[in-house]
């Protein structure tokens, strides 16, 4: 989906290897490989990459919603890390819990190959004038 940001600016994303799948007003998919870039130094998926993801998502869900004059910013994110990943790809779906004028509320459920929920975020976002 490299029309969500056609001038690049957007290179954690890049960095992550993360690949947004589906980005709608009430749903944002996306997958990120767990791989040695992305562990902790045990060698499993660190908790700081799962919430530059889940925050990755919830963002491009809320910006949907905006207007040509309206961009969204992250102000408060929380996870919660439920299972260990070392390898393969985690998918997170970001849903809205409330969408009002001035903040976005966010959930986001990541989980493995197997549906298994390996971490669960909820990000708070407020949509301020863009510029």
């Amino acid at each position: 989906m490299s029309s969500l940001f056609p001038d690049d600016r957007m290179t954690l994303l890049k960095t992550l290897d993360i690949e947004v799948t589906e980005a709608t007003k009430d749903r944002v998919v996306a997958t990120m490989p767990v791989a040695p870039k992305v562990h902790q130094p045990f060698g499993l998926l660190h908790g700081g990459a799962s919430v530059a993801l889940a925050e990755t998502v919830a963002s491009i869900g809320a910006f949907r919603n905006c207007d040509a004059t309206q961009n969204a910013v992250g102000i408060e994110i929380n996870a919660n890390h439920l299972r260990a990943k070392k390898d393969g790809m985690v998918t997170a779906v970001a849903t809205p819990i409330h969408k009002g004028r001035s903040t976005h509320v966010w959930e986001v459920k990541i989980t493995d190959e197997a549906g298994k929920m390996v971490c669960i975020s909820r990000c708070t976002l407020a949509i301020v004038p863009r510029g």
